[in-house]
């Protein structure tokens, strides 16, 4: 059975079947009569609004049973009892259930092949919240939430323009995920859209268990090999919302606070929200300054420890970078150790709780800092290094950048110490081989505007450009 009958007997037997009436706890379903007509009324508790199906049911028991008299067809009780506005009628049993367990109330009557889907459902959910990791000293301070509808309110508040469409995708062969694509009907780029619609339509997975995760890795082509990240994600609504006016296209997915902005570059990771809450002068500054501690953290500890390897080559200005003493332990394990030290302090502190994260802090610092020194483990120019390189990460916006670079990083030490100089050249070549290979989900290319060139987008994300009527 794929589709309603007119029997109410048939069709409640087989929705109490698929939706586990008895089963699961949480599914409620009541009888009911509408003047001539039984009917059958299902909700998942915990998803409908308690005072809202109260208010429908009271008036369909009431005046309903009155207006409905004659009704031939579902669709047109429908016109004449159901009052909610988001209503509809349907007879295909999948999308029953999809609409069930996204909270619809499913009303079915005796006589009648078609339900009423009446979305009087309101979501368990936060408060819209500043997300930690996007913080910003001026400007709003809100941020989107598990919620698909409240985070697509966020941008309704902020774009009114008619312009604006936000397209509705399932996604996943059991979940049924919501997967909306928002752009600017007038400003989008036709060719991405298609390419993007093509590529959800042809996800084949039957769950989205981590969200915009899942979709990401389902519609991004494999490249294992490749650190670097083809996504660049938001919990901001205000930055969301400036790529939509860019002309870029927003792909939100239920149950996550995350956004994907599409198209990405390498280059758009050197933005954030910070740089259009000053002025221009300072909002460049801001991104030179984030290209510059990015370069240092890919390249001081290897060109550090190719310089101090061989002594003799370190200029006499630079003499103080070299160790006084070499330490019990080979600086290049040094070097990859504190690495690995550093990313098992930020897996700690994920789980270390809230009362106890300053404490730990401290504890960390000084294990790790006073008694190696002490111990001879490591030497305090290796702990000064990796210390700003720590800091340095934290001053990349995009985490999976972040992890990319440290990668790179640990690469570079290695072929230092396998083919000294030859080893940071050839590391070079290969990165930059690397980022030109680079496919991203959609755009020119992970290079653009520098390959292929585009002097005047170049232009635009080198120097932070005045908000006027042209570009707002």
């Amino acid at each position: 059975m794929e589709q309603l009958t007119g029997s109410l007997s048939e069709n409640q037997q087989a929705l109490d079947t698929l939706l586990g009436v008895g089963r699961n706890y949480d599914v409620i379903s009541r009888d009911l009569y509408i003047g001539q007509w039984k009917g059958r009324l299902y909700v998942i508790d915990g998803y409908g609004d308690d005072g809202v199906i109260e208010r429908i049911t009271s008036f369909l028991l009431g005046r309903g049973a009155e207006l409905g008299q004659g009704a031939k067809t579902m669709q047109e009780f429908i016109d004449r009892c159901v009052t909610f506005c988001e209503v509809d009628c349907e007879n295909q049993l999948e999308n029953i259930l999809t609409g069930a367990f996204l909270g619809k109330t499913i009303l079915l009557l005796e006589g009648f092949d078609h339900c009423a889907m009446i979305d009087a459902k309101k979501f368990p959910g936060r408060s819209v919240e500043e997300p930690s990791d996007g913080k910003v000293l001026r400007g709003s301070h809100d941020g989107f939430t598990e919620t698909l509808v409240q985070n697509t309110a966020l941008l309704r508040r902020r774009i009114r323009d008619p312009n604006l469409t936000l397209e509705n995708h399932k996604v996943g062969g059991r979940s049924r995920t919501d997967v909306v694509v928002a752009y600017m009907e007038n400003q989008v780029n036709r060719g991405d859209l298609e390419a993007l619609r093509r590529k959800l339509e042809a996800i084949d997975v039957g769950s989205i268990a981590m969200s915009q995760e899942s979709v990401a890795e389902a519609i991004v082509k494999p490249q294992w090999y490749n650190p670097f990240p083809k996504v660049r994600y938001t919990e901001r609504p205000d930055t969301a919302t400036a790529c939509i006016m860019e002309g870029d296209i927003i792909l939100l997915v239920d149950n996550s606070p995350s956004v994907m902005l599409l198209p990405t570059s390498l280059f758009d990771f050197m933005e954030e929200a910070n740089d259009y809450y000053f002025p221009p002068l300072v909002g460049t500054y801001l991104r030179y300054l984030r290209i510059v501690v990015m370069l240092l953290a890919l390249f001081i500890t290897p060109v550090w420890y190719l310089l101090v390897k061989d002594p003799m080559r370190v200029p006499e200005y630079l003499t103080f970078i070299v160790p006084e003493e070499p330490g019990s332990v080979p600086l290049l394990l040094q070097l990859l150790l504190l690495d690995f030290v550093v990313d098992l302090l930020k897996l700690a502190s994920l789980n270390t709780p809230d009362a106890l994260s300053n404490s730990f802090s401290m504890l960390g610092a000084l294990i790790l800092g006073d008694f190696a020194v002490q111990a001879r483990w490591l030497v305090p120019e290796v702990l000064v290094y990796m210390a700003f390189v720590a800091i340095a990460n934290f001053a990349q916006p995009s985490f999976e950048l972040g992890y990319a670079l440290k990668l790179t990083r640990m690469v570079f030490l290695i072929l230092v110490a396998l083919f000294d100089i030859w080893g940071l050249a050839a590391g070079i070549v290969g990165f930059l081989l690397l980022l030109g290979s680079t496919k991203p989900i959609l755009g020119r290319g992970y290079l653009y505007p520098l390959c292929p060139f585009d002097g005047k987008a170049l232009g635009r994300l080198l120097v932070r450009q005045p908000i006027n009527k042209k570009n707002t």
